[in-house]
């Protein structure tokens, strides 16, 4: 039997729920295998109806925003066709940028290549617009804030990609792989064996939602905080950088 993670209840009231979604649940159902439990389902057996404002990826953690209402429905879907919705990411990502900041404006096609990946387009692509911030560098790697301006399909793990940043765990985007920490490290193999534990799944996670509420127009601004692995691989990884230059 599946077991279904637990979902962090951010905010509720008539009009809206906001949740922290786990990595590795879909926010509705699985095309392949639609018996798969999805966050929809899950919260619809405590919550009631729900209508769906926004997606994340399956293996994305984060800030998930659903409505309660058709009325409240309409209102958020005009705030985010209209980009009137702050949405912030934090990544994990291999790579160290020489830039501390940088738009990425390159046009998206989904499914563009055999391996069904969103693929930069000049050609045929639709306009697709990213800001990137670095907030932490940890000599090959960094942690980084991006804003995505527009909502295309996996838009932040192509764009990352076509500036040569790997987001940790991304299988579909990249070939990360841990011996990679190896060449960053002069230490035991147990650390690096320790590493690729504690990294379990994809270093992409949904952190600020900032969004005006249907009902009472006060602006709402919600954080989800980091899974659980985040933060030790982040200590971790702020260790090893310390050590690293500590020659």
């Amino acid at each position: 039997m599946c077991q279904v993670p637990d979902i962090q209840i951010l905010y509720e009231d008539s009009a809206l729920l906001a949740v922290n979604k786990p990595a590795g649940l879909s926010t509705l159902p699985d095309g392949y295998d639609p018996s798969l439990p999805h966050v929809k389902r899950i919260l619809e057996q405590q919550a009631g109806k729900l209508w769906v404002v926004h997606r994340l990826d399956k293996e994305t953690s984060g800030v998930l925003l659903f409505a309660r209402s058709a009325e409240a429905h309409r209102s958020l879907n005009t705030q985010f066709e209209r980009h009137q919705v702050l949405k912030r990411y934090h990544a994990l990502v291999r790579g160290d940028p020489v830039w501390q900041k940088r738009s990425i404006n390159l046009p998206l096609q989904p499914n563009g290549d055999r391996r069904h990946r969103t693929v930069i387009d000049l050609d045929h692509g639709k306009p697709a617009l990213t800001h990137l911030n670095v907030l932490e560098r940890f000599g090959q790697y960094s942690l980084l804030e991006v804003e995505p301006h527009t909502g295309r399909t996996h838009q932040i793990r192509a764009h990352l990609s076509s500036e040569g940043l790997t987001i940790m765990g991304d299988k579909l985007y990249g070939d990360w792989k841990f011996n990679y920490l190896t060449n960053m490290e002069a230490q035991s193999q147990n650390d690096v064996n320790e590493l690729k534990m504690l990294i379990t799944g994809m270093g992409l996670h949904a952190r600020f939602l900032e969004f005006t509420h249907p009902d009472s127009g006060q602006r709402l601004k919600f954080e989800a905080p980091y899974p659980a692995w985040w933060e030790v691989v982040l200590e971790r990884l702020r260790k090893i950088n310390c050590l690293d230059m500590d020659y």
